[in-house]
């Protein structure tokens, strides 16, 4: 269970990143002060994800909390299709300029789906660690697997998803998915002796 997580999590992480280009473009166009913030907003939400999932994990290194973060990931992408449309026109009417209308709509959308996916790999980590002489080996599998999710990721939406389906309902689709995900490793309970 803890593989298929770093896969989809990492899937859902760069799909995201690729829909998030699309929801921007219609207001604030496909410049590269659109891809600029977009890719910095993710970035520092990722280093809060991971710093933030790794204390936690170590304070409770127990599956019970990786449900929870998943359910936020994906509640906060369902969120999405109703956000957007208001926040990018606010700022649009504030003619904020090429540079800042969209890095503040990148970081009043997105810091909570990525943070709580970046949350995740060191979450598993230390779900994966028995012990310490293979934590290396822990953490390079959980990081690969997230990365090839990621490749998989970006090569659907960008492919495949996006010429061929609305983005509400990509966003749909991605939330529900987390949510599904979450309610699956809820239901299996710790689950963490399957992906060691």
């Amino acid at each position: 269970m803890l593989n298929v997580i770093a896969f989809v999590s990492g899937a859902v992480l760069m799909g995201l990143e690729i829909v998030g280009s699309r929801i921007l473009a219609p207001t604030f166009g496909n410049s590269i002060f659109v891809w600029g913030g977009l890719i910095s907003v993710f970035l520092a939400a990722l280093s809060a994800g991971y710093y933030a999932g790794g204390r936690l994990a170590d304070r409770r290194p127990d599956a019970f909390l990786l449900r929870p973060i998943l359910l936020i990931a994906g509640g906060s992408i369902l969120l999405l299709p109703m956000l957007y449309p208001a926040v990018n026109d606010a700022l649009f009417a504030y003619d904020l300029g090429p540079r800042l209308g969209p890095l503040l709509a990148s970081s009043l959308l997105f810091p909570v789906p990525a943070a709580a996916l970046g949350a995740v790999p060191p979450y598993l980590v230390r779900l994966r660690v028995e012990d310490v002489s293979r934590a290396g080996r822990a953490a390079g599998t959980v990081y690969a697997l997230s990365t090839v999710g990621s490749i998989a990721g970006t090569l659907l939406t960008a492919f495949a998803l996006i010429p061929s389906v609305g983005l509400r309902a990509i966003l749909f689709g991605m939330g529900g998915v987390l949510i599904a995900l979450g309610m699956v490793a809820w239901v299996v309970g710790r689950g963490s002796e399957e992906g060691r």
